[in-house]
């Protein structure tokens, strides 16, 4: 069914449809390098469009696919015709309460302008994406999304406090409170954090904040051995010391940034260590002087602490250039963002390395140590169609891996296309059917992001629309 172009554009207005397919393909592609192509694309200004929008899709039965920046790695906001609804007009910051230390936002503010806004308050907002120069709040809530400093801090649900948002039958609702506690009804709120555009379009954000920290000390560790870092990751933990940041990098993943940036990182290392802390300044030295007698005890080889910003930025380097150094060892890559117990990371990376010999692959893995979350990049050419094919199957050969180290398929990237087909392994059949369940009760017609979670990739390729 075509869209009705008419009764869109009395809506948002001429200026704010697209239709040539000239412009409908910039909104075909997020970050996951997956492309499907939408009929139209709407940029509403507030959230009574959008409940007109939302409307006129029950009505004429047309999907709409939410969308904010486009930053997502697992293809959540991608289209299959229809209509994409893009928020980035929705870009105010309502309210910043340092008193009460919330703030109020529209779906369209990007993350790191959000916490620049913040922190002349003296407060912060933690969540910390590697998109956040460019991400959006909105998509953030939608993919509940994390960062380095989950390991302290949490991820994004844990400041979300309250909603606005449209339904996907066009009414709108607000979920959630101003206050710490509110216990009145269903949790609406949590539910909507990770719901990855599938149970409505945000028009408002409700997040607490917290006091901005006092100061942060930084420290790198090299260990020849992958299971002493990590015994040095849970000997911290141990010691009550809850760094804000540990960040692993392997073997593979030191040897391609060094070769890429040539800066003297001991290639023959089998993991780097980024370790942060911060709070009050009193407490730091001390803390990150214990943290490095942690390391020497379970057998680092070389311990560098930052004395200065300068420093600290010079530590950050190598993390900062991961993503760039991956692209000089192929032209492509299959990121999976897994998760699993902390002491479970040595015996996660050993199985990687033996899935990358027995399909002949390079396989990368850095990433969130402090919370178990690694990031495995397998590295292929997306034109070799061998690669993808032995990719494909390492790819489900590491979640039964990691299944079975009782971890996680996604920590923070989300489920969206990627890894629909595989979803039932984790939540099993009666958990699936039960998130079907609350998908048809909101969404009787399926218009809201039909495809995503719940349908393997294959029937939201060739399969029919309802």
């Amino acid at each position: 069914m075509a869209l009705p172009f008419q009764q869109i554009a009395a809506i948002v207005g001429d200026d704010n449809l697209l239709t040539s397919p000239e412009d409908l393909c910039c909104y075909s592609f997020d970050a996951s390098k997956m492309r499907f192509a939408p009929e139209g694309v709407a940029f509403p200004a507030d959230a009574a469009q959008i409940s007109s929008l939302v409307a006129l899709a029950n009505e004429h039965r047309f999907p709409v696919y939410p969308r904010g920046a486009g930053s997502g790695m697992v293809g959540a906001c991608l289209p299959r015709g229809g209509l994409v609804i893009v928020t980035n007009r929705l870009n105010r910051i309502l309210e910043i309460d340092s008193d009460n230390m919330t703030a109020v936002i529209e779906p369209g503010v990007v993350t790191g302008d959000f916490q620049k806004a913040v922190a002349e308050f003296g407060l912060f907002y933690p969540p910390d994406p590697a998109s956040l120069p460019f991400s959006t709040m909105g998509g953030n809530v939608a993919m509940c999304a994390g960062g380095p400093r989950a390991v302290k801090y949490g991820v994004t649900r844990d400041y979300l406090l309250g909603l606005e948002m449209v339904l996907p039958t066009g009414e709108i609702i607000q979920t959630g409170t101003r206050t710490m506690k509110g216990v009145v009804g269903y949790d609406m709120t949590r539910l909507m954090a990770g719901s990855e555009g599938t149970l409505g379009i945000f028009t408002k954000i409700i997040l607490r904040l917290i006091p901005s920290p006092e100061s942060v000390r930084t420290l790198t560790a090299i260990f020849s051995d992958l299971d002493r870092a990590v015994n040095a990751i849970c000997e911290i933990l141990k010691a009550r010391i809850i760094p804000s940041t540990m960040e692993l990098m392997d073997q593979a993943t030191i040897s391609a940034v060094e070769n890429h940036l040539r800066i003297g990182l001991p290639v023959e290392a089998e993991a780097l260590v980024l370790i942060e802390v911060d709070g009050p300044a009193v407490l730091l030295d001390a803390q990150i002087a214990r943290i490095g007698e942690i390391c020497r005890a379970s057998g680092a080889d070389r311990i560098q602490a930052a004395r200065s910003e300068e420093e600290r930025n010079m530590l950050w380097q190598a993390r900062r250039s991961i993503s760039p150094a991956l692209g000089r060892i192929r032209s492509g890559k299959i990121n999976e963002d897994v998760t699993v117990p902390r002491t479970k990371i040595p015996e996660l990376i050993r199985s990687i390395g033996a899935l990358a010999k027995k399909y002949g692959l390079t396989i990368v893995c850095f990433g969130h140590a402090g919370d178990g979350n690694i990031h495995t990049n397998i590295m292929l050419d997306r034109k070799d169609e061998s690669e993808r094919r032995r990719a494909g199957k390492a790819v489900e050969e590491l979640f039964g891996i990691v299944l079975g180290l009782r971890g996680t398929l996604s920590g923070e990237h989300g489920v969206g296309i990627a890894k629909s087909p595989f979803i039932e392994l984790e939540v099993g059949k009666s958990g699936l059917d039960a998130m079907r369940r609350i998908k048809l009760a909101l969404d009787p017609l399926n218009i809201m992001n039909p495809g995503k979670m719940f349908v393997p990739d294959r029937t939201f390729l060739d399969g029919p629309f309802v």
